[in-house]
C-alpha cells in the first residue's frame, strides 16, 4: 500500500505540471481557508504549495502574490504560505452580516495564471451587547389596562451567531414583566408588559433595570435603566394608519426629497390629541440621511442616498400624543439603485516577452473588471473593435485574459492597432490609454546604436557625393537655369526629408500615439521599426515591441492603474 502511495504521488508530480493550466480555475474555486477574525500578524492561513499541488522547486520562479486590492493578507514566495499581514476586523468587513468571505485572487508567473482562494472569516464574541441610550423613559397612564405592552429599546450586539444577542432578564417588578418579541428581521424586541394597575397617587414612578446578553462563554451583558413616570387619565392611545410603511426611494435624488409621509390620529380632546413624531432610534446613520418633520410626519431626504452604502433603511417612528402615550410604527425604505458607476478596467499581470511564432491562445495578459452598481447595472462586457490576431477570453469571477487568436507574422504586418472596450449596461466605455514605452536593454542598445551611426554616416557621405556630381556637372555646362536651384526660395519641390532624432541606445521607431476623446476611446499602437531606416542585412531579425496600458475611468477618476508589456518579434 505504501508502494502504490508512492507511485501515486511520483505519477502526481510529473502529470500536475501538465494539467496544472488546465484545471487551475477549477481547483482554486475548491479552496477555501477559515480564520477567526483578530490574528495575530504573520499567523498561516493555509500553504499554497500543499493546497494547490505547485511544486516547490520552481516557486521562486513563479512569483506567488496577491492582488494588490487586499491588504489583510501576503503570500511567503519561498513556502508558499498565505500570512496575515493586517488586522482583520469581522464586524468592520461584514457588518450586519452572518457570513464574512473575503476573496483573494493569488497570481503566479511562469506560467502566468490567477488562483482564486476565499478566505472565511469567523466571528469571536469580542463585543458585549449595549443599548442605543443608557436610560429609556416611558410615561403610562394611571388608566393603563393591566396587559398592556410597551416598546423598549432592543439593545444591539456587533457579533453574529451564538455570540450575538440572545435573551433579556427584567428586574423583579411587582406591576411589570419583561415579554421578548421576535420581529421578522431576527432582532428580540424586548416590551414591557403592565401586569398590575398603577396608581399615581400611591407611587408617581418606578425605576427598572433591562438586561441584554449574548451567547458566549463567558457571557456578555449590558444593562440599560427604565425610568416609568406614572401620568393622569389619557385612555387613548394615537394609532398608525398602518403598522408598517414601504416605500422605495431611488438613490442620488436631491436633499430635500419628499420620502413618505406618516399619519397617526386621536380619539382624545385637546393637549391628549395632539400628536409630534419622532424617530425612536437612530441607526446606521439614519439621522444623517432623513430628516421628520415632527408636526406632519413627513420623512425628507437629507444627505445624498447612495445605493452602494446601503440598499434599505430600517426606522422606527414613534407619535406621541400630548398625555405621554406613545405608539410606534415601522418604516422601510428600500434604495433603487441608478447605473452611476463607471465600469472599472484593472491590469493585473502583463507578460514580459512575445515572439511573432508564439501560438493561437497565448496569454498577453491577465485585467478583470469590476462595477460598483448591480444588477443589470454591474453586467460588464470586454472586446476588442478591430480585426486583429488577439481575443479576449473569461476567466472566472470577472477576470479576462487577452491572448493571440492567430499566426504573428512581423513581415506582412509589422503593427497592430488594439483597443479594449469595457461596457456596462449603460455603455459606458472604459478603455487603456498609451503611456511611452519602455526603454530597450543597455546590450542591445548599444549594438543598435553602433549600427544607425554607421548608416547615418554612410548616407552622409553617399549625399555629399551626389551633391558634389551634381554641382560639377552644372559648372561644366554653366547654364545658370541649373544654377538657380541652389538659390533661396527656389526650387522648393522637393520631397519630404525625413529627420533622424534619436538618443543613445535606441533605433528609430515609429510612435502612433491617439488620445482618448469625449468618446473615452484609446487606440493602441504596437511599437515597431522603420524599415527605411536601417538596412535589413545589417541589423538581426528581431525587433523590439512595447505596449502600455494605463486605466483611465473618467475624467473626474483619480485612480489609475499602470502596466505594460514588451513583445519581440523574430
Amino acid at each position: 500500500m505504501g508502494y502504490r502511495g508512492k507511485q501515486r504521488r511520483r505519477w502526481r508530480q510529473v502529470l500536475f505540471p501538465f494539467l496544472l493550466p488546465l484545471f487551475s480555475a477549477a481547483l482554486s474555486e475548491q479552496i477555501r481557508y477559515s480564520i477567526p477574525e483578530e490574528m495575530a500578524r504573520g499567523s498561516v492561513v493555509g500553504n499554497l504549495v500543499e493546497d494547490l499541488g505547485l511544486p516547490i522547486g520552481n516557486l521562486l520562479a513563479r512569483n506567488l502574490r496577491v492582488s494588490t486590492e487586499k491588504q489583510y493578507f501576503t503570500v511567503n514566495t519561498e513556502n508558499g504560505d498565505i500570512l496575515v499581514s493586517d488586522r482583520i476586523d469581522r464586524e468592520m468587513l461584514c457588518p450586519l452580516s452572518s457570513l464574512c468571505v473575503i476573496p483573494l485572487e493569488i497570481v503566479a508567473e511562469n506560467p502566468l495564471n490567477v488562483f482564486h482562494i476565499n478566505v472565511i472569516i469567523q466571528d469571536i464574541n469580542d463585543n458585549p451587547p449595549h443599548f442605543p441610550e443608557n436610560t429609556i423613559v416611558l410615561q403610562i397612564n394611571e388608566l393603563a389596562i393591566p396587559g398592556t405592552r410597551f416598546g423598549l429599546e432592543s439593545a444591539i450586539d456587533a457579533d453574529v451567531g451564538p455570540h450575538s444577542l440572545q435573551s433579556y432578564q427584567l428586574s423583579s417588578n411587582e406591576h411589570f414583566s419583561l415579554m421578548v418579541k421576535d420581529k421578522s428581521e431576527g432582532n428580540n424586541v424586548p416590551e414591557l408588559v403592565l401586569e398590575k394597575p398603577l396608581d399615581r397617587e400611591q407611587q408617581g414612578s418606578h425605576l427598572l433595570f433591562l438586561t441584554a446578553m449574548d451567547g458566549g462563554d463567558p457571557v456578555l451583558t449590558g444593562t440599560a435603566q427604565i425610568k416609568i413616570k406614572v401620568t393622569d387619565a389619557n385612555d387613548n392611545p394615537p394609532v398608525f394608519t398602518q403598522d408598517v410603511y414601504k416605500v422605495s426611494l431611488r438613490e442620488n435624488v436631491p436633499p430635500g426629497t419628499s420620502v413618505l409621509k406618516v399619519t397617526a390620529t386621536d380619539q382624545d380632546e385637546g393637549i391628549n390629541a395632539e400628536i409630534t413624531y419622532s424617530f425612536k432610534s437612530l441607526r446606521d446613520g439614519i439621522g444623517n440621511k432623513f430628516i421628520l418633520d415632527h408636526k406632519n410626519g413627513e420623512i425628507k431626504s437629507k444627505d445624498p442616498i447612495d445605493f452602494e452604502i446601503s440598499r434599505s433603511y430600517t426606522m422606527s417612528i414613534e407619535a406621541k400624543d400630548g398625555g405621554g402615550m406613545a405608539t410606534e410604527c415601522k418604516i422601510i425604505i428600500e434604495i433603487l439603485d441608478e447605473n452611476d458607476n463607471v465600469p472599472e478596467v484593472i491590469f493585473t499581470s502583463v507578460s514580459n516577452s512575445i515572439t511573432e511564432d508564439a501560438e493561437p491562445g497565448t496569454v498577453i495578459a491577465l485585467f478583470k473588471t469590476h462595477d460598483k452598481d448591480s444588477g443589470v447595472n454591474g453586467i460588464v462586457t470586454c472586446l476588442i473593435k478591430e480585426k486583429v490576431p488577439f481575443r479576449i477570453e473569461i476567466s472566472a469571477n470577472n477576470y479576462y485574459k487577452l491572448v493571440t487568436d492567430g499566426p504573428l507574422d512581423r513581415e506582412k504586418t509589422p503593427e497592430y492597432n488594439v483597443t479594449v472596450t469595457a461596457t456596462d449596461n449603460s455603455l459606458q466605455e472604459v478603455l487603456p490609454d498609451i503611456s511611452d514605452p519602455p526603454e530597450i536593454p543597455d546590450p542591445q542598445g548599444e549594438l543598435q546604436f553602433y549600427l544607425v551611426v554607421a548608416l547615418a554616416l554612410v548616407s552622409v557621405l553617399f549625399l555629399l557625393a551626389v551633391i558634389l556630381t551634381i554641382a560639377l556637372r552644372l559648372r561644366h555646362s554653366s547654364s545658370p537655369t541649373s544654377w538657380g536651384c541652389f538659390q533661396s526660395d527656389l526650387c522648393s519641390k522637393t520631397r519630404p526629408g525625413v529627420s533622424l532624432n534619436y538618443s543613445e541606445g535606441t533605433l528609430p521607431y515609429s510612435y502612433n500615439l491617439y488620445v482618448a476623446s469625449d468618446s473615452h476611446k484609446t487606440r493602441l499602437d504596437l511599437l515597431t521599426m522603420m524599415p527605411e531606416l536601417v538596412a535589413p542585412q545589417d541589423l538581426s531579425n528581431e525587433a523590439s515591441l512595447a505596449v502600455s496600458f494605463t486605466e483611465k475611468i473618467n475624467p473626474d477618476s483619480v485612480a489609475s492603474t499602470h502596466v505594460s508589456f514588451n513583445e519581440s518579434f523574430i
